[in-house]
């Protein structure tokens, strides 16, 4: 195991970064001092989905260790398969294409939900439970002013541009969104784009949002649906009008041995899952991505607001 945490570039994980007492959320006689380990992506929905985890386990009783902040979904996925992670908040979407292989999603957010629950089990003995409405998708997005320059308004219409019109559609993508099958490749064939005429850039996901907003770097950029800078940029989401974009809804993702051995965490989990909708989370995320504020004080505080625990 130490071997297999060193090679992942992980480490064992860390006391969580605020404290916090029950609220609505009460001691948990079968959790209590249970060791847990919670897990995230590096980006700002993880890291604050991943706080709420914790702080709603430590709420309860356990012993929570936090390894929040990995780089890159495929560490995330195999650090829950050797066993480093115990819980996390995984995409629907990801699973479904990224780590099952999927070439087609499933269009409709539960029967999205059902397939990946079903398969993933099956094939990996990982426990998917309680789905948020949230639906982290992703996205292209303009400026205001480009869309009214352009008329793009919908992924048809962005397509015809790149065709038409190369130079004016240049496009900002993120590491992953360049390579994952669920991101520009697939989007590409589904919308009949031809890549050779893509002005393409490939910077980090946090340069997309301003770099399209300033319309000068790039016209258009991918995003996640529920980023908080969308709304605070003015940025506009085109029309997935054909459906590629897979669901993306979060819900949590154990190992069978672990969800098997203490049930009572996606017991605690329910009622947090439930108000993940895409306007509580996307204003989770400008408070961090906008306001400048940490994660985990943006979670905890949220959960203090809704109740589920008291800050210490």
């Amino acid at each position: 195991m130490l071997a297999l945490i060193a090679g992942c570039g992980l480490q064992s994980g860390s006391a969580i970064p605020l404290q916090v007492g029950p609220g609505s959320i009460r001691p948990v006689p079968e959790l209590d001092g249970v060791t847990i380990t919670v897990g995230s992506k590096d980006f700002t929905e993880q890291n604050i989905l991943g706080y709420l985890i914790e702080f709603a386990l430590s709420a309860a009783g356990a012993q929570v260790r936090d390894l929040t902040n990995i780089q890159g979904s495929n560490s995330v996925r195999d650090a829950q398969l050797h066993g480093q992670i115990d819980v996390s908040y995984e995409y629907t979407g990801t699973g479904w294409m990224n780590y099952l292989g999927n070439e087609t999603p499933v269009p409709d957010e539960i029967g999205q939900f059902e397939a990946v629950r079903d398969a993933d089990l099956a094939a990996h003995d990982i426990v998917w439970a309680e789905m948020a409405p949230m639906n982290n998708t992703y996205a292209l997005v303009t400026s205001k002013q480009t869309a009214q320059q352009t008329g793009v308004r919908t992924l048809s219409d962005y397509a015809e541009l790149i065709d038409t019109d190369p130079g004016a559609a240049a496009t900002c993508v993120g590491t992953e969104f360049n390579v994952r099958q669920d991101g520009f490749p697939g989007l590409a064939r589904k919308y009949g784009i031809d890549t050779g005429k893509v002005h393409k850039q490939i910077v980090q996901d946090a340069i997309v949002y301003q770099a399209t907003a300033d319309a000068k770097q790039c016209r258009f950029g991918s995003v996640a649906a529920t980023d908080g800078r969308i709304p605070a940029l003015d940025l506009v989401l085109l029309k997935d009008d054909l459906g590629f974009f897979p669901k993306y809804n979060a819900a949590l993702v154990m190992r069978k041995s672990f969800a098997d051995a203490h049930p009572q965490v996606a017991t605690v989990m329910a009622p947090i899952s439930k108000l993940l909708t895409n306007e509580s989370i996307t204003e989770l995320n400008r408070q961090v991505d906008v306001d400048g504020r940490e994660p985990a004080e943006v979670a905890r505080d949220w959960m203090v607001a809704q109740g589920f625990v008291t800050a210490r």
